[in-house]
């Protein structure tokens, strides 16, 4: 039986296509190894939305090629779609996908097999307004599925590669999304997280004066409610969404479908309106803390998590003082922080006023030390509140940890019974980075 390995650098969507792909080798007949065993086949799956990813993916081919010598290498994704060249000149490449046609990636392989000549598979994504259809119907979780809904950003944030790299936006059939649901349900997964490159834009290329499309959804709220009527759907999640997305009316359905989980990644990337205007992010602090409130009007302890780049060209201190009292005013329970990375074609690139490394570097560490007080102190307020947890496996054999709605880690002492289960009890107290959980007699 012919082995197949993966290789995945980059987000929650990479992560849910690598799995497609692998499950499309495995109706093949192919087996999949780990990536140090020695496959027949090496897929590399890229990321491109730093420089430091772009790095990475260079050396996860270099390094797959040298320990697996004799084996086909296949690279897909974000960075081959933006640099297909570079790609080509590192060598030992013998099949390149971009961001489109992912789903005929064991028939290129096996062409290659067969004929020994090389296999690109790269299309004009200015050309492709349709979503590429990659699904799964199994997951190697036990608890919680990631679902991919919706394709492409039209956003051109100033300092972003993505609407580049991924093309248009482009919905998906909500049929197929909830028949992909309805198979995870049959295997047993609890939890399901709608994501997407700019999952907040579900269904805004479907017009309502399209009689194919009039039946669909034209929001991401519908696809929601669609979703949580699946019997044995318990949880949903939704993966990053920008703030103008969040209305109160929306916030209202969210809850009445009493599946949603009470937690929000709502994108900020920086606490001062000079810098949110030079990043092309449409919206300002005052809109931004307006949807916070609106959210804790419904959902009153909701975990409220962001993204934050530090060092994006013309940030002063002042502006970057601004970030720090913006998060403590907003009281974020996680900030994922990174410096600004410059990407070549995109128009912050090109704005003279770049901030050194070493004041990234400074700012970055500056500001995830205010962000471990505010994790912690989120924490610390959720002890003696009543919460249910679905319980997944532990790091060690005498304890499970799991998620409360809120997405606050929790341990408990290990119940066979209980895994892949939704626990009500309360939390307990805070050790570190978790959270003890106290369940119901």
């Amino acid at each position: 039986m012919k082995t197949v390995a993966f290789y995945t650098l980059g987000c929650k969507v990479n992560q849910y296509e690598s799995e497609a792909m692998e499950e499309a080798f495995l109706d093949r007949g192919y087996r999949p190894v780990g990536k140090d065993e020695g496959a027949d086949v090496f897929v590399i799956n890229t990321c491109t939305v730093t420089h430091v990813a772009d790095a990475k993916c260079r050396q996860a081919i270099r390094r797959a090629k040298r320990k697996n010598p004799h084996a086909l290498v296949a690279v897909v994704g974000c960075y081959v779609q933006v640099a297909p060249e570079t790609v080509r000149a590192i060598g030992g490449v013998d099949v390149l996908i971009g961001t489109k046609r992912r789903d005929r990636i064991v028939d290129a392989v096996e062409e290659v097999a067969a004929t020994g000549k090389k296999v690109e598979d790269l299309v004009d994504l200015n050309q492709v307004r349709t979503f590429d259809e990659l699904g799964i119907s199994t997951e190697l979780s036990t608890t919680r599925a990631a679902i991919k809904v919706q394709e492409g950003c039209e956003m051109y944030c100033s300092y972003c590669i993505i609407p580049y790299a991924r093309g248009h936006m482009a919905s998906r059939d909500q049929d197929a999304i909830l028949e992909e649901v309805r198979r995870l349900v049959a295997k047993g997964i609890k939890e399901y997280v709608l994501t997407g490159i700019h999952v907040a834009s579900y269904g805004k290329e479907r017009t309502a004066e399209s009689p194919e499309n009039a039946e669909r959804p034209k929001d991401l709220i519908d696809l929601v409610e669609a979703v949580a009527a699946i019997p044995g759907v318990e949880r949903i999640r939704l993966s990053s969404i920008e703030p103008r997305w969040v209305t109160p009316e929306k916030l209202q359905r969210l809850k009445a479908c009493g599946k949603f989980a009470d937690h929000f990644h709502l994108s900020l990337q920086s606490g001062s309106d000079k810098i949110l205007e030079a990043m092309n992010r449409k919206y300002d602090k005052a809109l931004y803390l307006e949807k916070i409130e609106e959210i804790r009007r419904v959902f009153p302890r909701a975990g409220l998590t962001t993204d934050v780049i530090v060092g994006f060209p013309g940030e002063t201190e002042e502006d970057f003082q601004d970030t720090l009292a913006f998060v403590d005013e907003v009281g974020f329970s996680k900030i994922h922080i990174f410096p600004y990375s410059k990407r070549e074609g995109t128009p912050a690139a090109l704005f003279t006023d770049q901030v050194p490394a070493s004041v990234k570097k400074d700012r970055a560490v500056r500001l995830a030390e205010r962000e471990i007080a505010l994790r912690h102190a989120f924490m610390d307020r959720m002890e003696g509140e009543e919460a249910q947890v679905l319980f997944e496996e532990g790091e060690d054999e005498t304890m499970m940890e799991g998620y409360t709605g809120n997405y606050l880690r929790v341990r408990m002492e290990r119940k066979e019974t209980w895994v892949n289960r939704l626990i009500s009890g309360r939390i307990g107290k805070r050790e570190g980075d978790l959270l003890h959980f106290e369940p119901e007699q």
